[in-house]
């Protein structure tokens, strides 16, 4: 099983930046092709993907979020990041990670079958 928990949300002022982390079980190493992905969702909003790499490193962005966030993953330590940069109030949101093995990345809420508990990003003006 692959548990994941985020962290280092936080409030920051709008032009600011936060770096989240997701610790991941060294579990998601049992398999030869997975996914991993940041979600987030803003009050009254579906969930929406918002950055995703897979395991050869390659990543995928919504167009929302292009130039300002970065996925990124630290294989040796199990551990997935979201820079976040030139915040904006629209990025409040509660932001999770998740994972889903297979080798398409893509930002299927449904596909993805493990979730952390979600870390909360307040922007404010």
């Amino acid at each position: 099983q692959v548990h994941l928990a985020e962290s280092g949300g936080g409030s920051v002022q709008e032009g600011g930046s936060l770096r989240l982390s997701c610790a991941a079980s060294s579990f998601i190493y049992s398999f030869n092709w997975f996914c991993m992905a940041w979600f987030r969702q803003a009050p009254g909003k579906e969930r929406e993907g918002i950055a995703s790499i897979n395991e050869d490193g390659t990543t995928n962005y919504v167009y929302s979020v292009q130039g300002r966030f970065t996925i990124s993953r630290d294989s040796d330590k199990a551990l997935l990041y979201l820079h976040m940069n030139s915040l904006k109030e629209e990025d409040t949101a509660l932001y999770y990670c998740a994972f889903r093995s297979g080798s398409t990345c893509h930002f299927d809420v449904n596909q993805y079958t493990n979730w952390g508990q979600g870390t909360q990003v307040t922007v404010s003006s």
